[in-house]
């Protein structure tokens, strides 16, 4: 592994971020989901490495193997974190990916660092727009919904993961897309992250509102969701999403769940990459 140090300005502390940086060529930056950590993303770096990309994915602070301050986990501090990486790296060109959680990061890093060094954005399963339902946002998700992920994070953690990884991948009695290991392997990277950053995230990703940062991404944009999503349901995010970005491509996966950089492991790389070569 390799570490990054950044030094946290808004709250003085000193981080550590975690990350792999495998292949040569123009630099993907990988973004993982809630709760997991860079090392979710094995199936996609396999894939494009050997198409002659240089794969970096991290761990975002509280994840994985990066530090696990008290605080901090709103999205400027992690968008913050993430432009120190791309700075510290050297790199241009990028080719940002994120998913779930991960939306958010390249969304708020378009408001914070007006694209700087991006040329091509992919949203998987993300979180953006706005997931919170509100007054000026009456189809958005109820805040119990999110405060009871909190609970059961305190009551039982790994109980609860057992339970939402199964939603994940859209596990149940007819439907088995993933081996029992592999899920069992999933769970295991969630438990690396701190419980607090965990219970943190949740606020994070539920109540912020990413609806101006979607405007200003102004570089081609990939989205790709499931239909069958239950943990980000389509109609409250991509389908919103794919309205406030001008210059995006938009595919649903009929019957996909939220994981399905795992269950679709082979049609996303090859989607991702199809997008890649048509951009040049």
């Amino acid at each position: 592994m390799n570490f990054i140090e950044r030094t946290d300005h808004n709250n003085r502390q000193r981080l550590v971020l975690c990350y792999e940086d495998i292949g040569e060529g123009q630099p993907i930056v990988f973004i993982h989901g809630w709760p997991s950590n860079h090392l979710m993303w094995e199936p996609q770096l396999n894939f494009f490495v050997d198409q002659g990309y240089r794969c970096i994915a991290y761990d975002r602070r509280g994840f994985g193997m990066s530090s696990r301050p008290s605080h901090g986990y709103d999205y400027d501090n992690l968008t913050d974190d993430l432009h120190e990486l791309i700075v510290q790296l050297n790199l241009y060109d990028v080719i940002l990916i994120g998913f779930s959680m991960g939306g958010g990061e390249v969304a708020r890093y378009f408001t914070r660092y007006n694209g700087d060094r991006i040329s091509r954005v992919v949203l998987l399963g993300s979180v953006t727009p706005y997931l919170l339902k509100t007054e000026d946002n009456p189809d958005g998700l109820d805040k119990k919904v999110f405060s009871s992920m909190i609970e059961a994070i305190q009551a039982d953690r790994p109980a609860f993961l057992e339970g939402f990884f199964n939603d994940f991948f859209g596990v149940n009695l007819v439907n088995k897309p993933v081996s029992k290991a592999m899920l069992e392997y999933q769970r295991s990277l969630a438990l690396m992250a701190s419980s607090l950053a965990s219970q943190q995230c949740v606020r994070s990703f539920s109540e912020t509102d990413f609806s101006a940062d979607m405007g200003r991404i102004n570089v081609p944009t990939l989205i790709i969701h499931g239909d069958a999503d239950k943990i980000v349901p389509e109609d409250i995010s991509a389908n919103l999403t794919s309205a406030m970005i001008n210059d995006n491509q938009f595919i649903l996966y009929a019957g996909a769940p939220h994981g399905f950089f795992l269950t679709h492991k082979e049609r996303l790389n090859n989607d991702i990459q199809q997008f890649l070569n048509s951009s040049l």
